[in-house]
């Protein structure tokens, strides 16, 4: 099996939800890869503030998303999931270490995890949103092996001219990992992540 695409809820029913628990059994049982992708949480017409959503409520929507996902036990009991996070990570590199510290010192309602930073670091982060290179990509890779990358436009609700500009930064970017590009190092993760990609 390939994967699935499935956004950060459906009408308020979020990915940690236990109806979901059948899915997620069958997706593990494949070694199914997940694309993760966010949409508007439900109290978004307040939350905005008359914004475009994706400009910040789409970030803590993917965040929201993973950690419930945490906390509720779902990547610990399917280990053999290959996620998918978008647009860097969100704010989950920036977030990681509070919630690793209360989950802590403070455990949980429900079976969390006792190392959110290792689950965290065994999903896969797609590179796509609006100038991630300064400070998004950094941020991600102080929580992540550079393996665990993946390249990401956001094409086709990204227009292509700006999907193009995008594509020529991480061109021009030095790479981090020494003796390869952005290209290379993302492709060859893409590989080992689908292996047919490489036929």
């Amino acid at each position: 099996m390939g994967g699935v695409i499935l956004k950060t809820h459906t009408d308020g029913v979020y990915l940690s939800d236990p109806r979901l628990e059948p899915l997620f059994v069958e997706l593990d049982r494949r070694s199914a890869i997940i694309s993760v992708h966010p949409t508007s949480p439900v109290c978004s017409e307040r939350t905005a503030l008359g914004h475009p959503r994706p400009v910040i409520d789409f970030l803590f929507d993917t965040t929201r998303a993973v950690i419930n996902m945490l906390f509720a036990g779902t990547l610990k009991r399917h280990p053999r999931l290959r996620v998918i996070v978008p647009h860097c990570g969100a704010t989950l590199p920036v977030v990681a270490d509070r919630v690793d510290s209360f989950v802590q010192l403070f455990g949980s309602d429900r079976n969390s995890p006792p190392n959110v930073i290792a689950q965290l670091r065994r999903l896969y982060y797609d590179t796509a949103g609006f100038s991630p290179l300064t400070r998004q990509v950094p941020a991600l890779l102080n929580l992540v092996d550079p393996e665990r990358l993946l390249y990401g436009s956001d094409y086709c609700w990204t227009p292509a001219s700006v999907a193009e500009i995008h594509a020529a930064a991480f061109a021009d970017a030095p790479p981090p990992v020494d003796g390869t590009t952005w290209q290379s190092l993302t492709t060859a993760n893409a590989h080992r992540l689908l292996p047919r990609l490489a036929g």
